[in-house]
């Protein structure tokens, strides 16, 4: 049994190649036995406490601590064998860029914690309904600029020269920025919607030659539900360049109505006439 351990094999005896495939499979029993003690026991636990701080602590760090866990273990594994330093090279960056990846998605589901903990109850309590339409995009915006920062990282401690791929998606980007003005310009409106304001979800607009009520006011498109309860998606660039009559802003309705008298009405019953409407007028006001 010893001469068949201490075989080599890829520049490592078997037995060295036995002990890091140990450490690596008690490493994924480890980060299994993490997540199962903190989404089975910690979890419960929180639950009985009247604070749900500690609650949003274990679902932000649960999934994440399993996968730094487990990296950690390969990175043990990894070290255990006398490997090409090019090899050593591409573990420890990959090994690293898991980490940091990790950490991104604890701070993606802080973030998204914060939204959904702190600022949603806040924009419910005030009366302006602009920080409700924005906090969707808070919350994407937010989300993305994240991970994009933490692929970053995690391609530099991977080894890869981030300065020439961010160069060479610039120049990437000039044609991608061409091809996408539509979307763009769509963006710009979606944000002069929120910030001249309009109009608001809910009121009865006429705009594009169409009369509606807004359904939802989007970063890209703005739907409006006709008076025929049909949906119509109406871009927002269309929508900044068009004028729009809001007509739930109105104080009052004016009604213009033509009354045809025959030729043969007399005075007196042109003045009945008037009198009968000036009543009607006058009980529609008091009422």
């Amino acid at each position: 049994m010893q001469d068949f351990l201490a075989q080599t094999f890829y520049g490592n005896t078997i037995g060295r190649w036995a002990v890091a495939l140990a450490i690596a499979v008690a490493a994924l029993v480890v980060g299994k036995t993490v997540y199962w003690f903190t989404r089975g026991i910690l979890k419960r636990w929180t639950k009985r406490t009247d604070t749900q701080l500690d609650d949003m602590l274990i679902d932000m760090l649960d999934e994440p601590l399993v996968v730094i866990v487990t990296a950690l273990g390969f990175g043990v594994a990894a070290r255990s064998l006398s490997l090409p330093v090019g090899a050593v090279e591409f573990v420890g960056g990959a090994i690293q860029a898991a980490i940091v990846l990790a950490v991104a998605w604890v701070l993606v589901r802080l973030f998204d914690a914060v939204v959904r903990h702190v600022l949603e109850p806040l924009a419910e309590g005030t009366d302006n309904d602009l920080d409700d339409q924005l906090l969707p995009i808070i919350r994407k915006g937010g989300t993305g600029a994240i991970w994009i920062l933490g692929v970053i990282m995690a391609l530099n401690n991977a080894g890869y020269d981030v300065a020439a791929l961010i160069a060479g998606l610039g120049i990437g980007g000039i044609a991608l920025a061409m091809a996408s003005q539509d979307t763009v310009k769509n963006v710009f409106g979606g944000f002069t919607i929120f910030t001249d304001r309009p109009f608001k979800t809910g009121d009865r607009i006429v705009v594009s030659g169409f009369d509606g009520v807004v359904d939802e006011i989007g970063v890209r498109s703005t739907r409006l539900r006709t008076l025929a309860g049909r949906v119509v998606t109406i871009p927002n660039s269309s929508i900044s360049n068009s004028p729009v009559e809001n007509i739930s802003s109105e104080p009052s309705r004016k009604i213009v109505q033509t009354l045809g008298l025959t030729y043969d009405t007399t005075a007196e019953g042109m003045g009945r006439a008037m009198e009968t409407l000036r009543q009607i007028t006058g009980e529609h006001v008091e009422s």
